[in-house]
């Protein structure tokens, strides 16, 4: 008599995931890899730097001016002897802190109002798109000159009489005024990028049968566009962001540079560089160094996206 074997229980496959396969792909791009971990160096740097540099950013040794780099000054130090290396690190926070705050205003507001005009279509779709038509035609520096000149005197003013009226010092800390200006300006000309790409993801999402589906069951218009539609496009949304971070990193050095973004005394890259370059001759570390960084986190952010490119969409990848 024929003993009939058991046939072996195939294991489960484990479940399709399209995060778990982007990671995959994602770790198999070295330079990508390389990008975050010097982009998670680098958010260090602006989290806990300032607080374990040798020196204080703002401090100041006339008997040490314009040294060279060496062990006691890693990046040697500036016209007044303060430690480039200290403002270098700070100057990393501030590019963080324009980077995120900048991107994620204009990241949000690009998606409810492209997401909306892709959604809803007709008039309001023509409106949006004439409106980002417009701020994507002036130039965006004589942009960020008009909002600065226009804007920053009665802000001034009224941080001037806050502080009259309540004595508190946080209103004479003209570095908040900076920081406004600097966030508003940069997010009104960074947003229409990420409206114009979320309207064409969302034109292509909006007819799907699963959205079709959410119609059929009645679901409000806002649940579908918050639970289906803009889940289904944040792939090439997370790839435009990561972009995103290092372009206004650039933006804010640019503006800095030219002066109308950060102003000294806080560090930042675009300041310094502007300070490094009317000395760079002599002292050619006071512009190689912040250059240098911000070069880097630059490139970082680049090989980064376009590794997330590859592993949110491999059928783009080459």
């Amino acid at each position: 008599m024929t003993v009939l074997q058991p046939l072996p229980v195939a294991q489960d496959d484990p479940p399709v995931s399209l995060w778990r396969d982007a990671w995959s792909r994602l770790r198999r791009n070295r330079m990508a890899l390389v990008s975050l971990g010097i982009i998670a160096i680098l958010a260090f740097a602006a989290i806990f730097g300032p607080s374990l540099t040798p020196y204080d950013f703002l401090s100041q040794d006339l008997g040490a001016r314009n040294l060279s780099p060496s062990l006691a000054h890693f990046f040697g130090t500036d016209e007044l002897g303060r430690d480039v290396f200290s403002r270098v690190v700070y100057g990393t926070r501030t590019a963080f802190i324009v980077a995120i705050v900048v991107t994620t205003i204009a990241a949000t507001l690009g998606i409810v109002l492209g997401a909306c005009a892709g959604y809803f279509g007709g008039a309001f779709d023509r409106f949006i798109m004439w409106f980002t038509d417009m701020t994507m035609s002036v130039p965006q520096l004589l942009l960020v000159l008009v909002i600065n000149a226009s804007l920053k005197p009665p802000l001034a003013r009224f941080m001037e009489e806050q502080y009259m009226l309540t004595q508190n010092p946080f209103f004479r800390n003209s570095v908040i005024v900076d920081f406004v200006l600097v966030f508003g300006s940069m997010a009104l000309i960074s947003w229409p990028g990420y409206a114009r790409l979320i309207r064409a993801q969302v034109l292509s999402i909006r007819n799907r049968p699963y959205v079709t589906a959410a119609r059929a069951l009645g679901l409000d218009t806002p649940i579908i566009i918050m639970r289906y539609v803009i889940p289904n496009a944040i792939g090439p949304l997370i790839v435009a962001i990561s972009a995103g971070l290092g372009a206004a990193m650039v933006l804010e050095s640019a503006f800095s540079f030219l002066g109308v973004g950060v102003n000294p005394p806080t560090p930042s890259w675009g300041n310094m560089i502007s300070d490094g370059l009317q000395v760079w001759r002599n002292y050619p570390h006071l512009l190689a160094a912040p250059a240098i960084v911000l070069g880097i986190a630059t490139i970082a952010f680049s090989f980064l996206g376009d590794g997330l490119n590859d592993a949110l969409n491999p059928r783009g990848s080459k």
